[in-house]
């Protein structure tokens, strides 16, 4: 399992053209250690660093961990849904609170 983390973390790195020296600075962990994830050796780390690492790849710490990317991608359209939402005025989000009631409503009486 230490050889997933290590090969998937090299591969987003290497998809998101992301330098360890850059993704040091996005999660305060040093280039050594980081690099120490990446080395042959290829260890994995705590739970903490990992979520951190995760948070700055924008990733979920269990697609880094078992390289599944199908739960990844479901975790970030979740994640990007979340933040489009955020940004929305409040008349915005009570139409789509609306909406969303007029769909339950529709399919409650179609079954």
């Amino acid at each position: 399992m230490d050889s997933i983390f290590k090969n998937t973390l090299r591969s987003e790195l290497d998809f998101q053209d992301i330098k360890v020296k850059e993704l040091s600075v996005r999660t305060g962990i040093s280039p050594r250690t980081l690099e120490g994830y990446l080395s042959s050796r290829g260890s994995i780390p705590p739970a903490d660093v990992a979520f951190k690492i995760a948070q700055a790849l924008n990733v979920s710490v269990e697609y880094l961990v078992t390289g599944n990317s199908t739960y990844n991608q479901k975790y970030s359209q979740q994640n990007s849904m979340e933040e489009k939402l955020s940004i929305l005025p409040l008349e915005k989000k009570m139409m789509l609170k609306d909406f969303i009631g007029i769909l339950d409503n529709y399919e409650i009486k179609n079954k």
